[in-house]
């Protein structure tokens, strides 16, 4: 948001610099960005002035260059060699003088003196365009007779110098994004010291209906999109170029002049923060304005020339036959006022945000309107804003008010009840504040005190300010303006004494983090928001327990996500799409859930986790000549879990593992140290892949990384002696049906064998015809040792056979030859 320094201070009498205002702005929450020094005219016009042809012949060497000699005043005339076809002997004009740098186009050029075709020219006659006054090329200038030779351009174009300040509007403060906003601010900080500094509102007084000549007919046909629409028609105008006082304040905020009814509005929005819309008056069939959504599908041409297909949910402003503009986001190629227009409808309105945001992100449609009904305009600020524009159009464009004003407003916005008391107030500033002043800062505020007690304030916040609804925020409001830096810091420490360690939580994060980058693994971070439809079939993720937001950006950012997983797969899309398949990634990062049956209004309802995923797909190196291209694996990702375990002091002993159920991932293990589930390990379903046009299996892990936080702060390190006694290790393949799972013959050897059995693992899995129906084989192997003494072959034989006996009962396991 960009305010003219010159244009705020005609709301409100201080001396304060640009540099110190901006300091001011920034300590009351509306940070400055920078400050600049503008001209309305780069360049200020300087070393231009105005001059009168006095002779003007044909060039002799070239038919369409004249040779023109030019009195400026200085008592002697510049020959000056001129292409416009317009230029004639007693014409007034623009002359840049030698040395003089104009900024038309990209590049700036400086006027020197030269010889073109033979003939000296000492200066230029300048064209609108060439100086930045305006557009055409058709000709030079040709200013009035009464222009007076030698004054300088800029005193007779009146430009002006100024400072832009920028502030940087967070969403929560659409109340300052406006002059008369940020004025309303600053007056509330600078009364402080200054009680006698106000907000100069602009008078609408003089407003009055000259006749009911042009009566139209408005229908609010959809009240939830349009709480408020106002209106009101004027007659007889004379769309022209703007006066330069309009201009001059448009240009300092960046904004160019179109002509004088939509200068105007422009001018009210940037003034008060109140979006308008003038519509041609002859484009308004059948007299009859009616605020509607058209069905899905509908076309409509907008002021940018590009046919766009419509949404059910797009609020339109129709006539009797056809869509004028889309609400509150961008105007209609037919409806626009021109220069042929002479009567007008004057739209003041306020829509629902929900509406309009939904809307200008599904037409990637960003305007000054948009962007102020999106964050909740002022319901009451529409007839202000009506009046005013329709006073200085008749200023600037003539024409009367030839109706009454429409005010369509069935259920009007009532402030905020909002109850402060005393002892939060000091509770939550630190420091005792007089109940005066405080008193004082809510009054500038426009913030209404209905009641007073001995506890506190009943207050009435006004509805433009759509941050401040809780006693939280009425605090925080008194504390900006009273000012951060005047609280002081108290000598005293006051802190919860603990008797057990507790670990240090970012270091534990930070050595994962370093394990994995030295694996290879790099780190992304993805959105918290994500499409809510991603858990529309999962059963692991029901979609009852997505956190759902109320007023989401856009469809696919309408959820917060349970998982880590999407998130990881959007990636992998990204990079596959750009030649990079080969991944390894790992993510840390929130996850939120909505409790079972829960109330979604109570804060208890919903639930945050701290988790880690892991993501590998691709080859696991690179391709080159002497390493063949290689898959990655489960068991590549299996490793790299364990060893975060083994890193953070959790032994294998520790943990269990067993199949998952399959939903997201088609196969893998979950690892669980008691009863608390610490990773879910697996390979991502072939159909959710497609879902994400991947064609490459991924390999996914995931654990809450809080839980796994707190199990590694319960971990003891004991030291344990090598042994020194050999190990011994014996394989067998063992026939098993399809359901049985690595993780139940785990399960069984360790039950059977708790002394000797140091580790299990799989080295090989083969399926086929030849097995029969519904079987398959693992090659497993046992490695065995005892700390005390070396193991006998008998001691081995009898071990492996209670191990294959009991894989035969417990799971009708068969030894395969």
């Amino acid at each position: 948001m960009d305010i003219s320094y010159n244009w705020l201070k005609n709301y409100i009498n201080t001396d304060k610099s640009p540099a110190q205002i901006a300091e001011i702005l920034t300590s009351l929450g509306l940070e400055v960005g920078s400050i600049e020094e503008v001209e309305t005219i780069k360049g200020g016009l300087r070393g231009l002035v105005i001059g009168e042809v006095l002779t003007c012949e044909r060039h002799p060497n070239a038919d369409k260059l004249s040779v023109t000699t030019v009195n400026i005043g200085t008592g002697e005339s510049l020959p000056i060699v001129c292409g416009a076809p317009n230029v004639k002997t007693g014409q007034k004009v623009v002359v840049a003088t030698v040395g003089t740098t104009l900024y038309s186009g990209d590049e700036p050029f400086v006027i020197k003196k030269a010889k073109i075709r033979g003939e000296q020219s000492e200066g230029m006659i300048c064209a609108e365009d060439e100086i930045g006054l305006g557009t055409s090329h058709d000709g030079i200038m040709v200013l009035p007779n009464k222009a007076v030779v030698g004054t300088p351009a800029a005193e007779y174009f009146n430009i002006e110098s100024d400072v832009m300040i920028e502030v940087d509007i967070t969403p929560n403060r659409i109340d300052g994004a406006s002059h008369l906003g940020v004025a309303r601010d600053l007056a509330a900080s600078l009364q402080l010291t200054n009680p006698s500094v106000k907000v100069s509102w602009p008078s609408v007084d003089a407003f009055k209906v000259d006749n009911n000549n042009y009566p139209l007919k408005v229908t609010v046909e959809n009240a939830e999109a349009c709480p408020r629409y106002s209106g009101l028609t004027l007659t007889g105008v004379k769309v022209q170029e703007s006066p330069d006082w309009l201009k001059n304040r448009l240009r300092s905020i960046g904004m160019t002049p179109i002509n004088n009814v939509v200068d105007v509005t422009n001018f009210v929005l940037h003034e008060c923060g109140q979006p308008l819309h003038a519509f041609d008056g002859d484009q308004v069939a059948g007299d009859h304005v009616i605020v509607k959504t058209l069905p899905a599908g509908s076309r409509f041409v907008t002021l940018d020339e590009k046919e766009r297909e419509l949404n059910e949910q797009d609020l339109m402003i129709c006539n009797a036959n056809e869509g004028m503009c889309i609400a509150g986001v961008f105007g209609g190629i037919k409806s626009g006022v021109t220069e042929k227009t002479t009567r007008i409808f004057l739209e003041s309105a306020c829509f629902n945000p929900v509406f309009i945001r939904q809307t200008s992100r599904r037409h990637v449609l960003f305007t000054d309107a948009s962007f102020r009904f999106e964050r909740g305009s002022d319901p009451n600020m529409t007839i202000f804003a009506l009046k005013r524009a329709a006073l200085l159009i008749k200023e600037v464009a003539g024409g009367e008010i030839s109706s009454d004003i429409i005010d369509i407003y069935p259920n009007p916005v009532a402030d905020f009840d909002v109850k402060v008391t005393w002892k939060n107030i000091r509770r939550l500033i630190g420091k005792d504040i007089e109940q005066a002043l405080i008193k004082r800062i809510l009054t500038a505020l426009d913030i209404r005190i209905v009641l007073e007690d001995a506890d506190g304030l009943q207050l009435a916040v006004p509805p433009y300010r759509v941050d401040v609804q809780r006693e939280a925020d009425v605090i925080e409001e008194i504390l900006r303006i009273y000012g951060y830096n005047n609280v002081e810091m108290t000598m005293n420490l006051n802190s919860t004494i603990v008797y057990s360690p507790k670990p240090d939580e970012n270091e534990i994060r930070n050595a994962v983090a370093a394990q994995l980058t030295g694996a290879g693994f790099m780190e992304i971070m993805c959105n918290s928001l994500t499409k809510a439809a991603y858990y529309d079939e999962s059963v692991d993720y029901p979609a009852s327990q997505t956190v759902v937001l109320a007023n989401p950006l856009s469809s696919d950012l309408n959820g917060m996500r349970q998982t880590l997983l999407f998130g990881g797969l959007e990636t992998i899309r990204h990079n596959r799409n750009r030649q990079n398949p080969n991944l390894k990634l790992f993510e840390m990062g929130n996850c939120y859930h909505l409790k079972e049956g829960a109330d979604q209004s109570l804060q208890k309802s919903y639930k945050e986790q701290h988790r880690l995923a892991l993501f590998i797909t691709g080859n696991r190196y690179p391709e080159n000549w002497n390493t063949p291209a290689q898959k990655v694996s489960f068991a590549d990702l299996k490793s790299h879990c364990e060893n975060i375990l083994i890193r953070l002091g959790i032994s294998s002993d520790a943990w269990q593992t067993k199949g998952i159920s399959p939903d997201l991932l088609s196969e893998g293990l979950t690892y669980n140290h008691g009863n608390t589930h610490i990773f879910t390990i697996g390979i991502v379903k072939q159909k959710l892949l497609k879902q994400f046009d991947i064609d490459e299996p991924v390999f996914f892990a995931e654990t809450n990384l809080d839980a796994l936080i707190k199990i590694s702060a319960r971990q003891t390190i004991k030291f344990k002696e090598l042994s020194r006694f050999p190990e011994v290790r014996r394989d067998l393949a063992l026939l098993i049906d399809q359901s049985v799972q690595f993780a139940d013959i785990e399960a069984v050897a360790k039950k059977s064998e708790k002394k000797l059995l140091k580790s299990i693992s799989l080295f090989d899995v083969y399926e086929g015809e030849k097995l029969g129906a519904g079987k398959k084989s693992y090659a497993v192997t046992f490695v065995l040792e005892d700390t005390t003494k070396t193991l006998t072959d008998k001691q081995i034989d009898k071990i492996m056979e209670t191990l294959v006996q009991a894989f035969e009962k417990e799971l009708g396991a068969k030894l395969r030859g």
